[in-house]
């Protein structure tokens, strides 16, 4: 066995500005890989801590700033710019998520930073970019799977478009944030110098359309733009969910071998001389008469011993699971992926790691999210150094 190693960001230090799910995610991500997170947030707490519990938003909030330290700040009130900027001073990153402008008019902007520390990473994830013609747009997941595309092409081809269950652009928004940080970060080990990083959620978004616009393309725009469950470029079948008895499972053939181990499963070798199914080209102008096919055959069966019967063959499946089976699940489980925690707060729940792994650093312990402001005395006096009475006046007039 390797000798254990630090974890890769130990050692930096993390001034978090985010809010809801897209910059916390980022940072979070920071957090499980070693760095020191100072989560800070004004003294009424940020949006999603403010939703409260009964609103379903205690788990997202406990689930994205766990292992990070709180403390509160008002940065409206002149002694908060002074105390968030001497923090600034000590930290390596910052990273914000509010509206575009809104820290330069808070007189706590990227130019400001970098006065106090040249070396700083300045990160900035927002839904549309910090320059452009939608730079001002109200930008929440909804607002940018609408204007990104994604629900365009989500839903069946004759519904209505719809959203995607997941948040996807404002987590993708947040995994790509957290790639332009630790970027910047190795850069500045080769040159000393900081720099300001920005992701907009719109943009890291597009990448994942590349199957539709492959259709949209080669159609000259007139394919349907929405495919159901079917391959969003319909150059793939089979590749959809069918029924079973208690469920549904999905299956795609990527390629003959695929095809072939599927029919051989359904004990249907006959179908290796039909004309409408010998090749991808074939099936794909045949995909309703292959997918009525597979579902009356699919039908017969429940989704687990469905399951069960193609993986032995190698055919790439996988039953549709609910919540629960999910929060539950042993592999995940086994990782150590998913973990069940007691939060002070709000009792026992399932709260997931980084999906990242670094081999030879071992885990480090989840910490549950903190109450707003719990590290205001480790940050701003032990850390910082500032006297117990400047911290309390700080307290008395409503700055902390």
């Amino acid at each position: 066995m390797n000798e254990a190693r630090d974890l890769p960001l130990k050692g930096i230090v993390v001034a978090d500005l985010t809010q809801i799910y897209n910059g916390p995610y980022a940072t979070y991500l920071m957090a499980m890989a070693g760095a020191r997170v100072i989560k800070i947030e004004p003294p009424g707490g940020e949006h999603l801590r403010k939703r409260g519990a009964n609103s379903g938003a205690a788990m997202p909030f406990a689930m994205l700033n766990g292992n990070k330290e709180s403390v509160s700040i008002d940065l409206k009130a002149p002694e908060g710019k002074a105390l968030f900027l001497k923090l600034v001073e000590r930290v390596d990153v910052v990273v914000e998520n509010f509206a575009p402008g809104v820290l330069d008019r808070l007189g706590v902007g990227k130019y400001v930073l970098f006065e106090h520390n040249p070396r700083l990473i300045y990160a900035s994830g927002s839904g549309y970019g910090n320059d452009g013609l939608y730079r001002n747009f109200p930008a929440m997941d909804l607002t940018v799977q609408a204007m990104s595309g994604v629900m365009s092409v989500t839903g069946e081809a004759n519904g209505p478009p719809m959203k995607v269950g997941p948040a996807i652009c404002d987590f993708f928004g947040g995994t790509h944030l957290y790639g332009a940080i630790v970027t910047a970060l190795f850069e500045r080990e080769r040159s000393g110098r900081g720099r300001s990083v920005e992701v907009s959620m719109m943009e890291s978004v597009y990448a994942s359309l590349s199957s539709n616009l492959g259709l949209y393309f080669s159609s000259n725009g007139d394919a349907p733009m929405r495919t159901g469950n079917r391959h969003g470029g319909l150059s793939l079948c089979p590749y959809n969910v069918y029924p079973t008895k208690d469920g549904y499972i999905a299956i795609i053939c990527n390629h003959q071998h695929h095809w072939e181990s599927l029919i051989s499963v359904m004990n249907r070798e006959d179908l290796k001389k039909d004309e409408r199914m010998v090749s991808m080209t074939a099936r794909v102008e045949h995909m309703k008469v292959i997918d009525d096919l597979i579902a009356k055959w699919t039908e017969q069966f429940s989704k687990q011993v469905l399951f069960e019967m193609l993986i032995a063959h190698r055919v790439p499946c996988a039953p549709v699971r609910n919540l629960q089976e999910v929060v539950n699940d042993p592999h995940m489980h086994a990782r150590g992926m998913l973990e069940e925690i007691q939060h002070p707060e709000f009792g026992e729940m399932t709260v997931a790691r980084s999906p990242l792994r670094f081999d030879d650093s071992p885990n480090i312990p989840l910490e549950p999210s903190q109450r707003l402001g719990e590290s205001n005395k480790i940050i701003f006096s032990d850390w910082l150094g500032m006297p117990i009475a400047e911290i309390e006046s700080l307290a008395n007039k409503g700055v902390i």
